[in-house]
């Protein structure tokens, strides 16, 4: 017998089952459905068969509302606020959402926070116990407290209160304004692809911190001089950084590179700079001792570490010097132990193609990824002959099929999408996530301070020491690289692709101007 009114019934299903199971018979005073948490709080507070009934109710009344109210479109928030579609409950359960999934384990007696929420553009409903950290997010975003002060009162790394607010922000219990790292409108223009690919979360500088490397590599692009800055300069770059980021409503990432980072003198001390920044963090580098990656280790794991080889052990050592190709195979190894998601990338030329798929089926299960660029003549690299052109289509869809089966090997070349769409497959995003992202999701800055589109060609877009990150990235030389070659103007596949820039400039081509030489669209 159904002893409970089908609103009610609808509105709290586990709420009512209980309750039919425990009552003999119908209540006859049962109140409008909004009201049912109330009712049994007045009645049923002292149920022994089901104690944490009304607490029970309180939650699937909270799904309820949030079910019914209108959906929160995408990027709706002007500042850092609460979601709208949340509703954050005080209950004496702990335990009680694992219970409503699976009915087990049973609550226990405790206070606890309840979240309901809804994330902008989903229809599902989540709801889970709060941590102490949403609850400090939520109250920062509140109260309007900014993370800076926040930190300082409370003695801790201004990282460590921006990781809160960046976990409210993905968890969605909190919004933040849309990204500012976004494309015009009519860089779309005959596009294939659009809104995916409009606008960037984080934007990363890949920082050169030094050009003193422990290699020489025949197609080192780059062998300068450069004088290193200090630590106070920069850590006032990580500063200038963080402000961007800020001004961007963007993640914030640091990919140490050089030369060999771990070669500049004040690594560990930058490294942990950026982390207490709450800046993500990369690197790109040579296999350092166990010592010198615990010491990082100790301070916060990377995102990645990046290392390269070109090719098997014979056409690799040729490159990049005898004995390298075991002591990264060594270094993987190392990297695995530690937990560290590990990258291979291979600088594809003609001399070094034969060794592209035996390399990657090599590496499975030694790297977590792999994937290739292609040579660019700049530099050292002048020496060396890139792939012919014509070879290139054929190579590359062998390529595709292997990665298919591999799991291990990626796509990083932008021209691949040409294939993709050939295949009919989904196009993938290209070699900065926004196909070419030279000067808009990434910048690389130079020992000296000179910031670069792009780090394998020579695109200068200003000085970090003269003049703030803000200045440069709105700079025009900086928005003619963001804008790419004007051949691939008006291209389906532009949004993906774009080519490569510094391909171009190596095979002496306009790269601002000038199409990528290698597609074959």
């Amino acid at each position: 017998m159904t002893y409970i009114t089908s609103d009610i019934d609808r509105r709290y299903p586990l709420s009512s089952r209980l309750l039919v199971s425990i009552l003999p018979a119908r209540p006859a005073d049962l109140p409008d459905a909004e009201q049912f948490p109330e009712f049994l709080a007045r009645r049923f507070s002292n149920l022994a068969a089901c104690p944490f009934l009304v607490d029970l109710a309180r939650i699937e009344r909270s799904i309820g509302r949030i079910d019914a109210s209108p959906r929160l479109p995408v990027g709706a928030a002007a500042f850092l606020c609460a979601n709208p579609d949340l509703e954050l409950l005080s209950v004496s359960w702990c335990g009680l959402p694992e219970w409503i999934r699976r009915h087990k384990p049973e609550p226990a007696a405790g206070d606890a926070k309840i979240l309901v929420w809804r994330r902008p553009g989903e229809t599902r409903v989540r709801f889970e116990e709060a941590a102490g950290t949403d609850l400090l997010a939520l109250k920062l975003a509140f109260e309007g407290i900014d993370p800076q002060k926040a930190a300082a009162e409370g003695d801790v790394p201004l990282g460590t209160i921006e990781d809160i607010l960046h976990a409210g922000i993905r968890k969605g219990i909190l919004l933040a304004p849309p990204s500012r790292i976004e494309r015009p409108a009519h860089f779309f223009d005959g596009a294939a692809e659009s809104s995916a690919f409009r606008s960037s979360p984080v934007f990363t500088l890949q920082w050169h911190l030094t050009q003193d490397c422990d290699l020489h590599c025949k197609h080192c692009y780059d062998r300068s001089s450069r004088t290193a800055m200090g630590l106070k300069a920069a850590i006032s770059v990580l500063d200038g950084l963080y402000d961007f980021c800020k001004s961007r409503n963007v993640y914030g990432q640091v990919t140490f590179t050089g030369g060999n980072p771990f070669l500049y003198p004040h690594f560990e001390e930058v490294y942990r700079q950026a982390t207490d920044r709450g800046f993500l963090t990369g690197i790109l580098g040579n296999p350092v001792p166990r010592k010198r990656l615990e010491a990082v280790l100790d301070i916060r794991k990377p995102e990645f570490f990046q290392v390269s080889l070109e090719g098997l052990r014979e056409g690799n050592d040729d490159i990049r010097g005898r004995g390298h190709f075991d002591r990264v195979v060594s270094f993987l190894a190392e990297l695995r132990s530690a937990g560290v998601y590990s990258m291979v990338m291979m600088t594809l030329s003609a001399a070094n193609a034969k060794d592209l798929l035996p390399l990657s089926e090599f590496l499975k299960g030694r790297v977590d990824l792999f994937t290739f660029n292609r040579l660019a003549q700049v530099g050292e690299g002048t020496d060396l002959a890139g792939v012919p052109v014509a070879d290139f289509p054929d190579l590359i869809d062998s390529y595709l099929d292997h990665a298919n089966e591999n799991g291990t090997a990626a796509l990083k070349d932008n021209l691949f999408n040409i294939l993709l769409e050939r295949r009919g497959h989904p196009l993938f995003d290209g070699c900065a996530g926004y196909g070419c992202g030279a000067a808009f999701n990434f910048v690389s800055l130079l020992p000296d301070g000179e910031v670069h589109a792009c780090r394998k060609f020579p695109s200068p877009v200003g000085h970090l020491l003269q003049h703030s990150l803000v200045e440069i990235y709105e700079s025009e030389a900086a928005r003619r690289y963001r804008a790419g070659a004007a051949a691939c103007r008006g291209c389906r596949l532009r949004p993906v692709c774009g080519g490569c820039m510094a391909v171009s400039y190596g095979a002496g081509l306009d790269p601002l101007q000038e199409k990528d030489p290698y597609c074959f669209l």
